[in-house]
């Protein structure tokens, strides 16, 4: 395993590239209403990042056919939006995307209500969320990697929700992934020691029930083996020599 450590140039780029990430978040956030089709977000969302001058980094990544995830209630990650996918009152939809800033990529995923929802998926989605801040609590230099896996799993075991182990967090850098893979599910051993320059995706992908996953005959769209709805919550972070820096928010 490679970690890269990036220079204060580099982080300067990534750090550009992600807020640019973050704004595109905070538009496509709009787009959530019944009615939209998926399709639709990722047609926004491809023309925000290249009104940029930026390039959307999903898109064609071994062969992934779409600039935006766009993943709707049981499908946990990688859903292939589509014109006739159309939201209703009542889903949830989970976004995953990033962006290429000359040559430095950055990744964030939200999910998000559309309409009225129920309290059950109101409370997994803001404990998804709720577990990457409880993770990211781990992530300082001379901690070590997996405190950050064991920290999440502390926090969402407490629920009974499923935590998804066929999927896991990764580095970010010149590539969209990079080493150190980063499971959100308690780990027997400690990881690399953490240094400041690391830059990270962190990304809980937490089911309402069980954690089993499969691929659909797309090969991309993961959804949850028992039907259930699943939440998504990714930010890229920046190991610095005190608390970690959220790179995707603005």
């Amino acid at each position: 395993m490679a970690i890269l450590i990036k220079s204060e140039r580099e982080i300067d780029l990534i750090r550009k590239s992600c807020k640019l990430l973050a704004g595109v978040h905070e538009e496509l956030k709009t787009m959530i209403e019944p009615g939209v089709s998926t399709k639709e977000i990722n047609d926004y969302g491809d023309k925000l990042i290249r009104d940029l001058g930026c390039t959307p980094n999903f898109l064609n990544y071994n062969g992934y056919p779409a600039s935006i995830c766009v993943s709707v209630n049981e499908e946990v990650v990688h859903g292939i939006p589509n014109a006739h996918h159309i939201l209703q009152e009542g889903d949830i939809v989970s976004l995953d995307c990033g962006l290429i800033y000359k040559g430095y990529h950055s990744d964030a995923a939200r999910t998000y209500g559309v309409g009225k929802i129920t309290p059950e998926l109101e409370k997994l989605i803001e404990e998804t969320k709720n577990s990457f801040f409880e993770g990211i609590k781990k992530a300082k230099a001379g901690n070590h990697l997996f405190e950050i896996s064991n920290a999440i799993d502390d926090y969402i075991s407490q629920f009974g929700y499923g935590i998804v182990r066929d999927l896991v967090g990764h580095g970010v850098g010149t590539k969209l992934h990079e080493d150190p893979q980063i499971p959100n599910f308690r780990q027997p051993r400690k990881g690399p020691k953490l240094q400041p320059g690391m830059t990270l995706a962190i990304e809980p992908m937490i089911n309402l029930g069980r954690a089993d996953v499969e691929w659909l005959d797309d090969d991309w769209t993961v959804v949850a083996e028992d039907g259930l709805p699943s939440a998504h919550y990714e930010n890229t972070i920046l190991i610095t020599d005190g608390e970690p820096e959220i790179l995707t928010l603005l």
